[in-house]
């Protein structure tokens, strides 16, 4: 079963804190599409600095939107070549008792 989860991985020449920057922008462009309490809610996501990753859950609408938002906006600012994304595999279910 496919992940919703998606990892992206910023290249070396993206600064780090215009990555998080662009995050921002999307968090606020989804809480426009969504209001503020839903996009609270459903817009999982995790910045890593160090790493050089953005970890979005796209498993909601908000965050189908969320996950669009930011790569379509990290597209334009730095250009497609400038980050990798994936989906993150999920671990298996533990077997039923």
């Amino acid at each position: 079963m496919p992940s919703d989860v998606y990892r992206f991985r910023l290249a070396d020449d993206v600064p780090p804190e215009e990555a998080e920057a662009t995050l921002v922008l999307s968090i606020l462009a989804v809480e426009a599409l969504h209001g503020e309490a839903q996009a609270r809610l459903d817009a999982g996501h995790v910045f890593d600095a160090k790493l050089r990753t953005v970890v979005i859950d796209a498993s909601t609408a908000v965050g189908r939107d969320f996950n669009r938002l930011f790569l379509g906006f990290l597209s334009r600012e730095f250009g497609p070549g400038s980050f990798r994304v994936e989906r993150v595999s999920q671990p298996p279910e533990p077997a039923a008792a």
